[in-house]
Order: structure tokens, then C-alpha cells, then sequence
């Protein structure tokens, strides 16, 4: 039960009861609801601050988690990309110098992006800095595979090429050394078996049995198998590519047709001598874009270095040709 409050009227010299108007108590009561509210909305606030809620916590070891990932990314970034330079030094010291491919530069393989800004989406996060910084490097090093990756692709195809290339050379003898009885006469200056006059023999002459066989020295296609040429009698000649051609002459018979392709050491014919010719023997020539140079250039995959020299020797005798 409330107590009861009087008060002292000196008009009336007496006691009187307090009568609390209504209002006022609408008035302490609605001031009693709003420090009520403050006080909470207060303690709200402040256990936000200080205290997380499990929502709050999930989140933040979302962000925690999201943090370690990027820095892995980022070391893995950094050990791609010191395999990514160690190909590209490769790529340019060794594979393209070999294949006589100019280098790519250096700015070409580590160009960024330029124009609008990509990363815009990206701003206005508490990491957007390490987000950013994230994925341009991500960006520019897919953009430094492709460039090594369309490099690579060329240094195939290019080492197609020279496979094929070392495949045409001519490179062996016609003959083999077992087969020869000498190698009668070289590229140079020779007196003709016939007029006794210096002239200059554009080939080599190998001198063997008739039947002997005679090989292609390197892949091609038969250009020519016939006897219509002047003074080689009957003669083969092969395209081989890249400028290169071969031609042997004085044959006793062939083994390949034109239009036939051939490889590196295929039976192509037989010693004989047939056309301007002094005895049996392989004329051989070898001529590149059209000129012809001497054949003992292209010998390295036949023969050992002493087996060269005592070639070289030989060839360089100015005696006499056999056609």
C-alpha cells in the first residue's frame, strides 16, 4: 500500500493531503519509459561492441580463413612464378637461340593491363588492398603462360623444322667405304679424262664395282631418273627441300622412280658407267639454291674424323677425273 503525504496549509492551520495530478504521473511514468529505453538501447550498444555475437564469430573466422588463403595464393604465386622465369631464361638463352628465334622482351612477358580500371569491383572492402594486389599478379601471370605457352608452341614447330631441315641435308656418302676401291677425283679444278684439259669437275667421284649400291644422302624426292642429260649417262636427282639437291651419275640402273620419296640412306642405284665416263663410278654434286658447292662439306654422318681427313686429302689431289 503507497504511502500518504500530507502537507502543512498555514491559511488553514492545518494538514492536507498531497493529491498527485494525473498528468504528472503520465508525465513520470512516460520519463520512466524513456530512461528505460535509453538505458537498454545503451547496454545494446556497448555489449556490440565488446561482446560478439556467434553470427559475429562465424564471420570472422570466415574472414580469418579467407585471409590464410590469399596468403597461400600468394606464396604459390611466388613459387609459379620463379618456375615461369626459369622457362622463359630457358626459353630465350637456350631454345630460341638454338632454333635462331629472336627472344621475346621482357616487357612483352611481364605487360600489365592497361585501359579501364578491371579491379574496380574490388574497392571499398577492409582488404581491398591485399584482394587487388591478389589478382593482378594472378592476372598477369595467366598472361605470362599463354605468352610462354604460344612461345613454346613456336620453339615446336620450329624444332620440326629442323628436324626435317638436319633429315635433308645431304649428309653421307653415296657409297660406302667399304665399297669404294678409291675416291678417285674431287671438287676443283681437274684434267678431263678425255681432252687432257683443265676444267673445273663440279662433283666427287667415287670409284667402285660396277653394281655397287649407291645411296641417297639425304629425305627428298626423286626429281629425275633418266639418261637424258648431257655426259651423265644415267643419272638421279633429288630435291631434298630448303634449297638443297643432289645428283648421281654414271649409274648402271636404278632403284627409285621420279616422284618417289626417299630417305637418308635408301638404295636409290648401281655403279656403273654409263654416259662421259672413264671407268666405273659415282659422280656425285651437290648444289644449294642453285649453285654448286663441294660435296665433302656434307660428310659428318658418315664418317669418323680420321676417315674425313684421309678424304679431305684425297679429294684435294688435282688428278685426273674419271668423267
Amino acid at each position: 500500500m503507497s504511502k500518504v503525504k500530507y502537507y502543512y496549509d498555514p491559511e488553514s492551520l492545518s494538514y492536507r493531503k498531497i493529491e498527485r495530478k494525473k498528468r504528472t504521473t503520465i508525465k513520470y511514468a512516460f520519463m520512466f519509459i524513456l530512461a528505460s529505453a535509453l538505458f537498454g538501447f545503451m547496454f545494446v550498444f556497448i555489449a556490440s561492441q565488446y561482446v560478439e555475437s556467434p553470427k559475429e564469430k562465424a564471420l570472422k573466422r570466415e574472414l580469418q580463413n579467407a585471409q590464410l588463403q590469399f596468403q597461400l595464393l600468394n606464396k604459390k604465386m611466388d613459387q609459379a612464378e620463379a618456375v615461369l622465369a626459369n622457362v622463359a631464361d630457358r626459353d630465350n638463352n637456350i631454345y630460341r637461340v638454338y632454333f635462331e628465334a629472336n627472344p621475346i622482351p621482357e616487357e612483352q612477358r611481364k605487360a600489365g593491363f592497361g585501359g579501364i580500371n578491371r579491379y574496380k569491383d574490388l574497392e571499398g572492402f577492409d582488404n581491398s588492398k591485399l584482394i587487388i594486389e591478389t589478382s593482378k599478379r594472378l592476372d598477369i601471370l595467366q598472361k605470362e603462360i599463354v605468352v610462354q605457352s604460344k612461345s613454346l608452341d613456336e620453339i615446336a614447330k620450329l624444332a620440326e623444322e629442323k628436324e626435317k631441315l638436319l633429315s635433308a641435308i645431304p649428309a653421307i656418302q653415296p657409297v660406302r667405304n667399304e665399297d669404294l676401291k678409291r675416291m678417285a677425283s674431287g671438287y676443283g679444278m681437274r684434267s678431263d679424262p678425255f681432252t687432257k684439259v683443265r676444267k673445273m669437275h663440279w662433283g666427287m667421284d667415287f670409284s667402285a664395282p660396277r653394281g655397287t649400291p649407291v645411296y641417297a644422302t639425304g629425305d627428298g624426292v626423286v626429281i629425275r631418273a633418266d639418261n637424258r642429260a648431257t655426259g651423265y649417262g644415267n643419272h638421279i636427282e633429288i630435291d631434298h627441300g630448303y634449297g638443297y639437291k643432289t645428283l648421281y651419275a654414271h649409274l648402271y640402273k636404278y632403284n627409285v622412280r621420279k616422284n618417289q620419296k626417299v630417305r637418308r640412306g635408301d638404295l636409290i642405284g648401281f655403279v656403273g658407267s654409263t654416259g662421259r665416263s672413264d671407268g666405273p663410278h659415282c659422280h656425285y654434286e651437290v648444289s644449294k639454291d642453285g649453285q654448286r658447292i663441294n660435296p665433302i662439306n656434307f660428310y659428318y654422318g658418315s664418317l669418323t674424323p680420321e676417315e674425313f681427313n684421309e678424304l679431305l686429302e684425297h679429294a684435294s689431289l688435282e688428278n685426273q677425273s674419271l668423267d
